[in-house]
């Protein structure tokens, strides 16, 4: 495994574009970041997420870079869906007493603007706080201050 690792990446290295070195490294450095337990997932790695949460609201942002784009040179929108469901999520999951998770029951994202630009910042907070489920709206914005989507979910609890 790790002599055909070598070889696949010694390829990559000597034929790939800039743009393919870029996204390499910056896929490399988020799977050392997850073996160095800097992140709990390989998502959160990959995307660079960094979290401000409270007991009222969560934000992430992310760069925008290559890894992200679509055929277009916009964020995906699978991308944009990733970093609100993730944002509304983790203050559910903030806000659970111990023992507790949330899951992802229904998720409904309006896009309204590409993203484009530096970063994407997602914000989110609580419509409903239940015994049984949680209903969240999030938004997305791009680094010009532009909203792009607005979403709502509910989420289940469950024990874990």
């Amino acid at each position: 495994m790790k002599d055909e690792l070598r070889q696949l990446l010694e390829s990559c290295i000597e034929n790939g574009s800039e743009t393919d070195l870029d996204v390499l490294s910056c896929l490399l450095e988020a799977v050392q970041k997850k073996i160095n337990r800097n992140r709990t997932t390989f998502i959160d790695g990959i995307l660079q997420m960094e979290r401000t949460m409270d007991k009222e609201s969560c934000e992430i942002t992310i760069p925008i870079n290559p890894i992200i784009n679509n055929n277009l040179n916009i964020v995906h929108g699978g991308i944009t869906a990733t970093v609100l469901d993730t944002t509304m999520g983790s203050l559910v999951n903030f806000l659970l007493p111990e023992g507790f998770g949330a899951v992802t029951n229904q998720l409904n994202i309006h896009y309204i603007a590409p993203g484009i630009g530096e970063s994407l910042r997602c914000r989110a907070e609580i419509i409903h706080k239940g015994s049984k489920t949680f209903v969240i709206s999030g938004e997305a914005f791009r680094s010009d201050g532009k909203k792009i989507a607005y979403a709502t979910a509910t989420f289940f609890i469950i024990k874990k």
